[in-house]
């Protein structure tokens, strides 16, 4: 992977690049940011200019050897560490789900942990890096380098090593064997060891520019440029939640329907279109009846929020503003606090299986009685 492949960032590679450049290579980094920033694909493409034989100014040749391995990820001195399930047959350790991370990272190196614990096919089992983990590293970071002069591991997300593993690799962090690079990429900085964070060189990554962002979906997607702008807004500088926003667009129109078609019945007390209503959301299944209470509940509080005027503290896409131009000002502190409370029990009274036709109907009528206040 080369740099020019990772979304904007250009500050982010000149320094990396500079770092080699002026021999200040540090040898242990933390690459940290909100997921989807493009912190493990710099981390790769970073580990693939430090290995090219024929280095470019600005990037790897992308030609050479070590590239086209890189290209594939199985230059033999490039390693993986990241949380991995507990599976029968198979080690906690990465190198068991090797082949599963080389099919996910070659198609979309913009990955979050829970698009990896799908791709494992987890059942709500947590991934972790775990103590038998630190053996391994130990191990390949004490044999000489096959091929390249630096030998290079990534461990995506340190912040679910286990105390036990992080513990025994605070040695090798601090004093790696010679031409040995460490780079962990982190989503919660916060949540990674104090005695790991000391031991590297914290490199903050920041969200993608919006106008980056924009033009990439517009070409990939094939969204016009409100839709494009629209999930942008909303995708606070990360690549996977603009995906997840383009993905959910069906969902999030379906939704945004009746969250108007249920706002309108309250507001004007029409019992029979309630009931109607309560009778159809019964129907569209249990995940999609929690994503539109989930929608609804943090659309109340957008709405509330609009009336203050100050678009950076409101997100919005261009139709549910429109809404909100006509709707917000319905919402007041007298009745905006109810309102999603309503919704948040009801969101929780659905998860726990319950009789979706009662629940429907209840905040009809709930609502109805405290939209006016």
């Amino acid at each position: 992977m080369k740099f020019e492949q990772i979304l904007g960032q250009k500050e982010i590679k000149e320094r990396l690049i500079q770092s080699f450049v002026n021999n200040r290579l540090s040898h242990a980094y933390l690459f940290f940011g909100i997921a989807g920033s493009g912190k493990l694909g710099l981390a790769i493409a970073f580990a693939q200019y430090l290995s090219c034989t024929d280095k470019q100014e600005k990037d790897s040749c992308g030609q050479c050897l070590s590239c086209k391995k890189y290209e594939k990820l199985i230059h033999p001195d490039l390693h993986f560490v990241f949380p991995v399930i507990t599976e029968s047959g198979k080690k906690k350790i990465s190198d068991a789900f090797i082949s599963e991370w080389r099919e996910l990272i070659q198609n979309d190196v913009y990955i979050s942990y829970n698009e990896w614990m799908q791709h494992l096919g987890s059942q709500n089992k947590q991934g972790i890096i775990s103590v038998d983990e630190s053996a391994e590293i130990i191990r390949k970071l004490s044999l000489k380098s096959y091929e390249s002069e630096y030998k290079i591991m990534i461990i995506w997300l340190p912040e679910k090593m286990n105390n036990s593993c992080a513990n025994k690799l605070l040695k090798i962090l601090e004093e790696p064997p010679h031409n040995t690079v460490f780079i962990l990429v982190s989503d919660e900085r916060e949540s990674v060891l104090p005695t790991i964070l000391s031991r590297t060189q914290a490199v903050k990554i920041l969200g993608i520019d919006d106008d980056i962002m924009q033009e990439y979906i517009i070409k990939n997607f094939n969204l016009n440029t409100q839709e494009a702008a629209d999930i942008v807004k909303i995708s606070n500088g990360s690549y996977v939640e603009a995906k997840k926003q383009i993905l959910a667009s069906e969902e999030n129109k379906f939704n945004l329907q009746q969250f108007i078609r249920f706002m309108r019945f309250t507001y004007s007390r029409n019992i029979a279109e309630a009931l109607q209503w309560a009778d159809e959301m019964a129907k569209i299944g249990r995940e999609a009846q929690k994503n539109f209470l989930k929608y609804s509940s943090i659309l109340i509080r957008e709405n509330f929020v609009y009336n203050f005027k100050n678009n950076n503290i409101y997100y919005l896409t261009k139709e549910e503003e429109e809404f909100a131009a006509k709707f917000a000002k319905f919402l007041n502190n007298n009745n905006v606090n109810e309102i999603v409370k309503v919704l948040d029990e009801a969101y929780f009274h659905i998860e726990r299986n319950g009789m979706a036709r009662i629940i429907f109907t209840d905040i009809a009528f709930l609502v109805m009685r405290v939209i006016k206040k």
